[in-house]
């Protein structure tokens, strides 16, 4: 079984190039450098028409932290209903609460807002006080189909151990662990095989100079994709 490779996009072009090269799926956000806010609507819509692949577009207002008042949590609703409007395949959101655990009626919410799309749990996961605890808590809910982590580290690269022991308490379930963060081509092929990990995000390791913003190098998408095949 081929693994599933999703890039971020943040303009038409990236999109383009990236299923072009091969990506299954994209992310689309805005503010790379911040980790990724909402993009807008006409960005949405035209990348939704652009690609025949699926779009998941990040649903986060602000970079200050992971934990959102009243205020955050109703402008995320009504962007998660917009996203499904714009025809979107899923959202990708993740909110935590003060204790560093997640906050599940924020995200029951969302989840309802978000009305049968697929709904992908972010790098606020790497931000919890127990990852095993709080992917129980994902696992509880059936319309979390991934959840994007780094294994709490920089680099996804030093929690291979870690990412290990999350695809084993997610395997036969609903939620595939989506591992991301540091990857490079060079890397990506040991590192599946050594987590067994089914799906891999990328975002600046497969761009020019492995720059953040700069534009998508579609060899190296192609490259990865090529890896995940063989």
């Amino acid at each position: 079984m081929s693994v599933l490779l999703e890039v971020i996009a943040t303009t038409v072009a990236d999109a383009r190039l990236a299923a072009q090269a091969g990506a299954d799926r994209l992310e689309l956000v805005t503010a790379m450098g911040e980790g990724g806010l909402t993009p807008s609507i006409g960005l949405i819509e035209a990348v939704v028409n652009a690609v025949s692949i699926p779009v998941n577009v990040i649903v986060r207002p602000h970079s200050r932290s992971f934990v959102y008042d009243a205020d955050d949590h109703a402008l995320m609703l009504h962007d998660v209903r917009a996203v499904k409007a714009a025809g979107a395949n899923g959202v990708v959101i993740g909110m935590l609460n003060v204790d560093g655990e997640i906050d599940r009626e924020q995200l029951a919410r969302a989840i309802d807002a978000a009305d049968g799309l697929a709904v992908t749990f972010h790098r606020a996961f790497d931000e919890v006080r127990d990852q095993r605890k709080a992917l129980d808590v994902l696992l509880g809910f059936d319309a979390v189909t991934n959840v994007l982590t780094s294994g709490a580290q920089p680099s996804v690269l030093n929690a291979e151990a870690t990412i290990r022991a999350l695809v084993r308490q997610a395997s036969g379930s609903h939620c595939t662990v989506l591992a991301g963060a540091g990857l490079t081509v060079d890397a990506v092929a040991g590192f599946v095989s050594r987590t067994q990990v089914q799906a891999v995000h990328f975002g600046s390791g497969v761009r020019v100079g492995g720059n953040g913003l700069a534009p998508i190098d579609i060899d190296k998408v192609a490259r990865v994709r090529a890896l995940l095949n063989a």
